[in-house]
């Protein structure tokens, strides 16, 4: 088994190439996203995040193309995991504990990975994604309102809003002009320049360069001296009275770090025309996730943005992976200072320009435009998702997103299945849909309703179990009972023990049963319970032809006896 999924060293040119590339859009997004959650420090926490990451989920990986680091949907969750520990405890512990919620979102993930649920993480309907995403990008443009003007930005989207009268009514002009240039660079960047200098640095180096020299003394809010040098690591720092908090943040960050990572892949897998092994990208995200959290950096996933221009400037393997890693660490160790401009000086109203493009390309418009075309209801789901992300939680959003998208799933399989439940007692009760014989439809005719034959076809679950029941009790004069399993590939336990009853019934009233078809894992179905398997053994019939002849001879018995 190969340690490093899809490491091979035919496309070293590329990969270097690709990963610098990488590296240079990565660059400006680890700084913003790290400043959005903290303004003092948070520069380098997203740089830390972006090279422990990017480099070991890299390495550890399943997904070869992918570029991981600091992303929209962690970077605000991460942002009220800090704004929440911090504020409850002072000093360095609440810094501590929010860390130690990141190396916890890791360590699930390396779980999911362990207990192979890649498969299932991203089944997730894309109703409740896409309001979700939406969301998030509006949360994202909702906190930059304040660096935008020029102000310190607020904790949480109600209080920015609450804000936005007073920042708009006083803005800094300079802050908000540098603001507003770098959301035409990004915007307005021609293709062909963006391919040579992705429109983000751009945007970051010619508005710090006019901040620097054009307006040296306007005194607007910057990133600030920021430290050099390789962290130190920290213990994890548990406080169990906020041990619930800490799970429930670390589960919503190795969760959405699991979707995010996922999806990601999926876009990998179709650019490059490889499949991932998603178990493995898992554990790779989770040991990315653990180490930039003992060494205090931003959580982070699967960034698609930047995977994609990697794969376009030609990284295939994990190297590209490690080597944009490896180029933002030689920042992290001073190599920023040999830079065009100085990171200190970067104002913070170019991040927030740089973030609203990153919130704005969040939004699923696509959908939002298309989804009342669509389906009302799925419309209306994915509405109710976005409002519970930006108003509420993350959490509720995606458990109340999931609950109702079910619901309205299982409603749809129970009707589906309730059509394929089908009770014939002569040749005219949908006995053309079950393409009977003629020797069949000549016995149904002389039983004379006598025999009752219930259809049932595809997966039986618990939403037949109703239809099974009403069928009982809508017929009750009846001498002969056959079911009818040909088409029934799975059984569930709701649904076999709906036919349980309805044997016990039958039996109570002294009639026959036979059973037709059952085969498989339906048969071992079957037999788990003892009257079922009491009809296979006592009554065995191998068509529906002979269980028809069968039940036919019973009829004209029990009407001599009954004569």
């Amino acid at each position: 088994m190969q340690l490093v999924h899809g490491l091979h060293f035919r496309n070293l040119r590329g990969d270097l190439f690709g990963g610098l590339t990488a590296a240079i859009v990565a660059l400006p997004l680890a700084l913003a996203f790290g400043v959005s959650v903290s303004p003092e420090n948070g520069a380098i926490m997203g740089l830390y995040g972006a090279v422990f990451i990017g480099f070991f989920a890299a390495l550890f990986g399943g997904t070869p193309s992918q570029i991981s680091g600091p992303t929209g949907p962690m970077t605000v969750v991460m942002a009220t995991v800090f704004g929440s520990f911090v504020s409850q405890n002072p000093g360095t512990e609440g810094m501590a504990i929010a860390f130690t919620v990141v190396m916890m979102g890791g360590a699930f993930q390396i779980l999911f990975g362990l207990l192979r649920l890649g498969k299932y993480i991203t089944l997730i309907p894309y109703t409740v994604i896409s309001g979700f995403m939406s969301g998030i990008g509006f949360i994202i443009l909702f906190l930059q309102i304040g660096p935008f003007f020029g102000h310190q930005g607020s904790a949480n989207v109600i209080e920015s809003l609450q804000k936005f009268s007073e920042f708009a009514s006083n803005p800094n002009p300079i802050a908000m002009g540098l603001a507003v240039l770098t959301l035409v660079i990004v915007f307005g960047s021609p293709p062909k320049l963006n391919r040579i200098i992705p429109s983000p640095l751009l945007a970051l180096v010619v508005c710090t360069l006019i901040s620097v020299f054009i307006f040296p003394d306007s005194g607007i809010p910057v990133i600030g001296k920021i430290p050099t040098g390789l962290p130190q690591p920290q213990l994890p720092r548990l406080n169990f009275n906020q041990m619930r908090m800490m799970v429930e943040y670390g589960l919503i960050l190795g969760t959405l770090g699991s979707i995010d990572s996922l999806l990601t892949s999926l876009v990998a897998d179709n650019i490059t025309r490889t499949t991932h092994d998603s178990d493995k990208e898992l554990i790779g995200q989770g040991i990315g996730n653990l180490l930039a959290g003992l060494f205090g950096g931003l959580p982070g996933a699967g960034a698609t943005m930047r995977t994609v221009v990697n794969v376009r400037a030609g990284g295939k393997t994990p190297i590209s992976g490690m080597v944009h890693a490896l180029f933002l660490l030689i920042i992290v160790l001073g190599g920023g200072n040999f830079l065009l401009i100085k990171i200190e000086d970067i104002p913070n109203a170019v991040l927030a320009g740089i973030l609203i493009k990153v919130g704005i390309d969040i939004i699923d418009w696509s959908f939002i435009k298309r989804a009342h075309k669509i389906s009302m209801r799925a419309t209306g789901l994915m509405y109710v998702v976005l409002f519970l992300t930006v108003f509420v939680d993350l959490i509720t959003a995606v458990a109340v997103g999931v609950f109702f998208a079910n619901i309205f799933a299982l409603k749809r399989l129970t009707d589906l299945q309730a059509k394929e439940v089908k009770a014939i007692r002569n040749p005219h009760d949908d006995a053309e849909q079950l393409d009977l014989s003629l020797a069949e439809e000549q016995i149904l005719n002389k039983a004379d309703g006598r025999i009752l034959f219930i259809h049932l076809g595809g997966p039986m679950s618990f939403g037949a179990a109703k239809a099974i029941s009403q069928q009982m009790s809508i017929v009750e004069d009846y001498d002969v009972l056959i079911l009818e399993f040909n088409e029934v590939p799975y059984l569930g336990v709701t649904a076999t023990l709906a036919i349980e009853n309805m044997v016990k019934e039958a039996y109570e009233r002294r009639r026959n049963v036979y059973f037709v078809g059952a085969s498989g894992i339906v048969k071992d179905r079957l037999q788990c319970l003892k009257i079922l398997r009491r009809v296979l053994e006592q009554n065995p019939v191998n068509s529906r032809l002979e269980a028809l002849e069968r039940g036919m001879v019973l009829v004209n018995q029990r009407q001599v006896k009954s004569n």
